[in-house]
């Protein structure tokens, strides 16, 4: 689901799950709202936005930004802004219940085929782990599913509510779209058998190295395991 903006706006900083982020406003200061929600990006220069509930916002001084940033917070008037809701962050709503776990994953592989790796990232309120794994010669799409398996073989209790997030389209496709893989087909249907043990699961796209901090995260993760073996060669 797509919105669009063409009201003339600025940015600002704001204070979002313990990160700076930057808040769309009007002309005069207020915040620009849909819903109860406010529009929010981590980076001034990523292609996409967020709605996240207003209360969930607060208030930072802002004394780190550059000239350069503040110069470039300015929109001009009549540009659109496409906000994907697939891409919103896991803030507790109507899509994401109470008690939700989510799951942030990525896969890496150098070479492709190549040493692989694996990051995941799980968060429940105040709860947080990370996964870091090498996994030997492996494809890319081999590493982002054995990513998302190891999330959610990481999940004890399949009757909390689930929410996984990948940046690959590849995953996603085979897992929650029904595509026919030509490939992997022993390890995808082993994620089905996992994913048909939970209650309420849901996978979401997310636009990958576009600043999104958990997805981030996961990358890292991922990279970091092949290089803590291959840096041993």
């Amino acid at each position: 689901m797509t919105e669009e903006i063409t009201d003339n706006q600025s940015w600002v900083r704001r204070m979002f799950r313990n990160n700076k982020v930057w808040m769309a406003v009007s002309p005069d200061g207020k915040a620009l709202l849909k819903d109860g929600k406010v529009l929010l990006k981590y980076q001034l220069n990523q292609d996409y936005e967020y709605w996240v509930h207003e209360k969930s916002v607060q208030d930072i001084e802002d004394k780190g930004a550059s000239p350069d940033q503040k110069k470039a917070s300015l929109k001009k008037p009549g540009k659109k802004i496409k906000v994907s809701r697939e891409q919103e962050p896991p803030t507790p709503n109507e899509e994401h219940p109470e008690n939700t776990i989510y799951i942030f994953t990525d896969g890496a592989s150098s070479g492709n085929p190549g040493p692989a790796g694996i990051g995941v990232v799980l968060k429940c309120g105040d709860l947080h782990k990370e996964i870091s794994r090498y996994i030997g010669r492996a494809t890319n799409n081999i590493a982002e599913l054995e990513a998302i398996k190891t999330g959610l073989l990481a999940i004890k209790n399949p009757g909390f509510p689930v929410r996984v997030f990948t940046d690959s389209s590849y995953a996603l496709g085979v897992i929650a779209k029904g595509w026919k893989p030509q490939k992997n087909q022993d390890l995808i249907q082993s994620i089905l058998d996992l994913k048909n043990q939970f209650s309420d699961l849901a996978f979401i796209k997310v636009k990958g190295h576009s600043g999104h901090p958990e997805n981030e995260a996961a990358d890292r993760l991922a990279t970091s395991a092949i290089k803590a073996v291959t840096s041993k060669e």
